[in-house]
């Protein structure tokens, strides 16, 4: 199908874009990479009067380390993150989950921040950034604030930025040493995620000493597992003792009723997918 028509712009700097936002009573959406947004318009379920294109704004691109964390770009695209070295270092479960979105082609196109803005429930990015404590800088009419992850994700496809805001970055705490799995279950490939598990983990001495375990497709927004991260702690790295520290994975969560599998599966999945991320990440 194609769009209903709609006006374009492509500013280059973030305050073009924030003016953009606020103009007039038009219906207004921001565009990314477009592997979301474009597809929901073809199928008019979003018509938007003005599109803001963020493509040309250079200082949303890009991937550095401020220190103790990486900063990571909205506008960087999933291929720059699964390629980067210092992403592969310092935050492996990023690394691996960004390699599992779609295909190629919708990896070079799609951005991080994008599919964190989409908060798509089923998208593999959400589930790994609570994980891992990620935070979320967010622009302004009045300035920028930064938003904890376990803060971001409000509902579907609803998270804490405004309609006149822009994610602009990323933070993401270090976690050199970790190792990290991300398992997603999928019926044919390049499909969402049924139920997917990420699991970072760090080992002392043949001990989980700590573990970060997110979970996708499991309710309306991403979950962290502590119950299970709590129950790994002090473990020794043997598959029947993990398995029965994840077996909980699914306790409390509200996973759909679909097409895929019921809830009830899909809390089974999850025990068997964090068990095999934990069981990889530790080893």
């Amino acid at each position: 199908m194609i769009p209903t028509a709609f006006d374009y712009e492509s500013p280059s700097t973030v305050e073009e874009a924030l003016s953009l936002l606020t103009r007039g009573d038009d219906e207004v959406k921001v565009l990314a990479g477009g592997q979301s947004l474009i597809p929901v318009m073809k199928l008019r379920m979003a018509a938007p009067e003005l599109l803001v294109d963020l493509g040309k704004i250079d200082q949303l691109r890009g991937i550095r380390d401020d220190g103790n964390a990486l900063t990571i770009g909205a506008m960087t695209p999933h291929h720059e993150v699964a390629t980067d070295r210092r992403v592969a270092e310092n935050a492996a479960l990023i690394s691996q989950a960004t390699q599992t979105v779609a295909d190629p082609q919708v990896r070079h196109r799609g951005t991080f921040g994008g599919s964190l803005v989409h908060a798509d429930p089923a998208g593999d990015m959400p589930a790994v950034a609570l994980a891992l404590d990620a935070e979320f800088v967010i622009a302004g009419a009045n300035g920028t604030r930064t938003v904890a992850a376990n803060e971001f994700f409000v509902d579907f496809f609803t998270t804490a930025v405004d309609e006149d805001e822009i994610l602009t970055h990323v933070r993401v705490p270090k976690y050199p040493g970790w190792g990290a799995s991300y398992q997603k279950f999928t019926r044919v490939a390049q499909q969402w995620s049924i139920v997917a598990s990420g699991a970072a983990v760090r080992v002392e001495n043949g001990v989980i000493a700590e573990s970060r375990i997110g979970l996708t497709n499991m309710g309306s927004t991403p979950i962290r597992a502590t119950g299970v991260e709590q129950a790994l702690a002090g473990s020794p790295v043997e598959q029947d003792r993990i398995t029965r520290a994840t077996s909980s994975a699914g306790e409390g969560t509200d996973p759909p009723t679909d097409a895929n599998g019921d809830a009830e599966y899909r809390r089974h999945l999850a025990g068997v997918l964090t068990a095999r991320a934990v069981l990889a990440a530790a080893s």
